[in-house]
């Protein structure tokens, strides 16, 4: 028998989420499977990138790992085709590309993978809002729908996931140029690009737009692109992308972005200037706490050079409020998003306080070829004052 003196509770929901990219998703759907009311708050669905659109899946799904990697496979074909005739292969018709087709096949991907989010989300007992999510209090959350409804969800415990979002060099003319999410939804493909920024994301676009045959520059500010991996590997990935024959601007810092005529933009830097058709901004991803107004400071959750501000657990100083993946800023891949979320539902959700583990998290870089990396770097190593033995193989 239940107990007949128990307090109804004052809550409508045990969790409530913001935001349903890999994080958000992933608690969500833990925590209803488990028989917790829960309810889950993304922007509506849409291919093309804007501060109004998102979809489930977040980044990863929508306009980052998924498609990113169908145009980095997209991109290889030219080299198979090279080589297929050294195998007893005779093309006798030049091989074409279709950018809209590609386009067309990636947006069809990645609306498939949005519903089979949705789908696991309300198979799992989930509720799902479209529109905005806003903390009015701590156990407070307002959603603001597309024609400007909102409704009050009052939960006991609310998670904020809302990921992270591409930015710009603050330099004159930057809104010439993209960022990786409008890369990836261009209507053309460019003839002549120049990439900003030396990381993974520069490198993999790098590769994918001189795979589809664009003339392409690559402009970084240190001497080697891949800052963080080793010394070695970066040395490699820099060798094989002049190979590719991909320009490459190392030590060159951009000043400013300019129309030069119809369709093309002078980019200045500090070693000259460039002209090419599309500037795309590679320079990394910045918490999306914002985008829109999440109400934070109102509450009083206290941020940490621009990220949430979280413990071991993932609890931010607020009682009740969660936060988990790019939002928080710790490390910012899909995986590691994920085994928050599932550490967050067991402390918050199950009273099981559990923290995620972020030794050996294994990397890639999907340029081409690939380059992966589990564990402490070399350097990270002997900073650690180990004593390292370094085995190198090459294969040509």
């Amino acid at each position: 028998m239940g107990n007949k003196n128990a307090k109804p509770s004052p809550y409508d929901y045990d969790l409530v989420t913001i935001g349903g990219g890999s994080g958000g998703v992933r608690a969500s759907r833990l925590a209803a499977a488990d028989g917790k009311k829960v309810a889950i708050i993304e922007l509506p669905f849409d291919p093309v990138s804007s501060e109004s659109t998102g979809g489930f899946g977040g980044t990863c799904v929508i306009r980052g790992c998924v498609p990113k990697k169908l145009f980095v496979y997209g991109s290889h074909f030219h080299e198979e085709f090279e080589d297929a005739e050294g195998f007893g292969w005779n093309i006798h018709t030049p091989p074409k590309f279709n950018w809209q087709h590609l386009m067309a096949q990636k947006t069809k991907e990645i609306t498939r993978l949005n519903g089979i989010y949705a789908k696991m989300l309300n198979n799992a007992g989930a509720e799902i809002f479209e529109g905005r999510g806003k903390l009015i209090d701590a156990h407070t959350v307002e959603v603001t729908d597309a024609a400007g409804h909102k409704t009050l969800l009052k939960t006991a415990n609310t998670c904020i996931a809302t990921g992270g979002y591409a930015f710009k060099l603050p330099i004159p003319g930057a809104e010439l140029g993209i960022t990786s999410d409008e890369a990836l939804t261009l209507p053309d493909l460019p003839r002549k690009v120049c990439i900003i920024g030396g990381g993974y994301i520069a490198v993999e676009f790098a590769g994918i737009f001189n795979g589809l045959g664009a003339e392409v520059h690559l402009v970084f500010r240190q001497e080697l692109p891949l800052r963080g991996f080793d010394e070695d590997v970066r040395a490699a990935v820099n060798e094989n992308l002049i190979k590719r024959g991909i320009i490459v601007h190392p030590k060159c810092n951009p000043k400013s972005l300019a129309e030069a005529s119809a369709g093309t933009i002078t980019v200045e830097t500090d070693s000259g200037q460039l002209t090419v058709n599309t500037v795309m901004f590679a320079t990394g991803r910045k918490p999306n706490i914002s985008r829109p107004d999440l109400g934070l400071s109102e509450v009083g959750v206290e941020l940490d050079h621009g990220a949430i501000k979280v413990d071991a657990f993932s609890r931010t100083n607020v009682n009740g409020v969660w936060a988990i993946g790019d939002v928080t800023n710790r490390v910012n891949l899909t995986p590691v998003a994920l085994m928050e979320g599932a550490a967050m539902m067991a402390s918050a959700m199950k009273g099981r306080m559990t923290k995620p583990d972020y030794q050996y998290i294994p990397s890639a870089v999907f340029c081409q070829p690939p380059v992966a990396s589990c564990g402490l770097s070399e350097q990270e190593a002997v900073s650690n004052g180990h004593t390292c033995d370094v085995y190198l193989a090459s294969f040509r």
